[in-house]
């Protein structure tokens, strides 16, 4: 489905916009799509239904990501509008991210679809064991 976009990051203006399209090779859509539905994206977001997090602690929740992979990520998400990043200004300086509300829209989608592949987990661990059973083994070269 096309939405209009801007051309620019400070153009608003719905005459200057293009139609987005993530199918379009240089459509930008597609860049925050990757963002968004990464490994690490869909879960950032995911966990930050929750509510707002430190970094170390949406680091705990985000079992398995890296330091360097989950502050990527979040800058990424931030630079797109779907994360917000607060610094309170104590000693030490305390950070929090929580979701904007554009976030909220699509973590919401994100968590849908969590919510159904946990759900429909004994159907996809029954048909791998029925591939797994059916496929020949790899001849060894």
């Amino acid at each position: 489905m096309s939405r209009l976009i801007p051309t620019t990051a400070a153009s608003a203006d719905p005459a200057d916009a293009l139609a987005a399209d993530v199918f379009a090779r240089a459509c930008p859509s597609r860049r925050t799509m990757e963002t968004v539905t990464s490994k690490w994206g869909i879960l950032a977001l995911a966990a930050l239904t929750q509510g707002e997090y430190r970094f170390n602690a949406l680091r705990r929740r985000v079992d398995g990501v890296s330091e360097k992979m989950l502050s990527q990520t979040l800058q990424a998400l931030e630079r797109d509008g779907l994360v917000r990043r607060d610094v309170q200004a104590t000693i030490p300086p305390r950070v929090e991210y929580s979701l904007t509300p554009l976030g909220v829209r699509i973590a919401a989608k994100l968590r849908e679809l969590i919510d159904l592949i946990e759900s429909e987990m004994p159907a996809v661990i029954a048909a791998q064991t029925r591939y797994d059973r059916a496929k020949p083994p790899a001849s060894s070269a």
